[in-house]
């Protein structure tokens, strides 16, 4: 894995709502502004529904605002046409809480998955062998999904998410689903990711242990950010 430009994050005065049957709106972003400095790791913290997950998915393009700027880098990503913001994903890592492998490849294979279908200027394969063994996993390169533990598969997530050598890592709620050992070695690999290649490194989560370990912790509830942290 090469070594990347580390990207800052901003938002400014970010908005987005959702429209709920019988008429009423809920804000999941209620006019958000806050900057992230390149090669951060940076929480979102807050109860389940405080926005922080509609937040990450925003950054990631998923989610489109309906007010507001978001800057990633030195590219403003609201308001880019379909075929530009799918380029744009491609070049941040997403981490989810479930870590959707493919059931019927390899653990190579789910690594590979995101570029198959794009010609690279790598080898595909080498990458992925890399990546692997960056995350813990070398000798595992054969192995099913349904052989790995939780932990394992998401170490392969976290790999595949890196086969485009993002400068932006998203994770949302990436220990949600494993036992506290095994959901701080999680923790480990994201930020030794920061340490050595300067990766930004946003994660969502309500664990205040994960939370603690971040550079900063950013606190939102009802959508409107609390506190962005020291």
């Amino acid at each position: 894995m090469s070594a990347t430009a580390q990207i800052p994050v901003t938002l400014q005065g970010v908005s987005r709502h959702f429209s709920l049957p019988g008429g009423a709106t809920v804000r999941a972003l209620d006019d958000v502004t806050l900057a992230i400095a390149g090669g951060a790791a940076v929480a979102l913290a807050g109860p389940s529904g405080s926005g922080k997950s509609t937040l990450l998915y925003c950054v990631g393009g998923i989610e489109a605002v309906d007010s507001g700027q978001i800057v990633v880098g030195d590219e403003e990503i609201t308001g880019l046409s379909a075929k530009r913001l799918t380029a744009y994903r491609r070049r941040i890592g997403l981490v989810f809480q479930r870590s959707n492998l493919l059931p019927a490849l390899t653990a190579l294979d789910n690594v590979m998955a995101p570029v198959l279908p794009y010609r690279t200027d790598f080898d595909k394969r080498e990458r992925a062998r890399s990546l692997l063994e960056a995350v813990g996993l070398e000798g595992r390169e054969a192995s099913l999904p349904s052989r790995m533990s939780g932990g394992e598969q998401q170490r392969v997530a976290i790999a595949r998410a890196l086969i485009n050598d993002p400068g932006l890592i998203l994770a949302d709620e990436p220990t949600g689903a494993l036992d506290s050992a095994t959901g701080s070695t999680i923790v480990d690999v994201l930020l030794d990711l920061r340490d050595r290649h300067g990766v930004t490194v946003i994660i969502a989560t309500h664990d205040e242990g994960v939370a603690g370990r971040c550079d900063r912790t950013m606190r939102l509830r009802d959508g409107r950010l609390l506190d962005q942290g020291a």
